[in-house]
């Protein structure tokens, strides 16, 4: 999978976004409602109505990529409310691609003590 670095800024574009929008579309999107910009080589998340479907928005520094990911079963963790643009770690964004609630993870304890 194409990956983006460690240290990216992510950005999830909050509530429905209109998912039939191209590369273009969401650039735009990006620059005219959010105030960002494009290519600065952050990622912009976009969800769509139907919550098994989300687009990747990153420039990499040669060009910009549209990346889709669609689950067979299940929805993504979306916040519909609030502000347009929220802030996610690297770490966040690939819990979100996977399918699994990125907001609050469950951690797992570890036995301190054997036996």
């Amino acid at each position: 999978m194409i990956a983006p670095g460690a240290g990216v800024r992510v950005y999830l574009a909050c509530g429905r976004t209109d998912m039939r929008k191209g590369l273009d579309g969401q650039a735009m999107l990006v620059q005219q409602v959010f105030g960002g910009n494009p290519f600065d080589g952050a990622v912009y998340a976009f969800r769509g109505r139907r919550a098994g479907q989300i687009k990747l928005l990153w420039h990499d520094g040669v060009g910009l990529c549209l990346l889709t990911r669609r689950l067979e079963r299940g929805a993504f963790a979306w916040p519909q409310s609030g502000t347009a643009l929220m802030s996610l770690s690297p770490a966040q964004l690939a819990t979100l691609l996977e399918g699994c609630e990125w907001r609050a993870p469950v951690q797992s304890l570890r036995p301190t003590l054997a036996g």
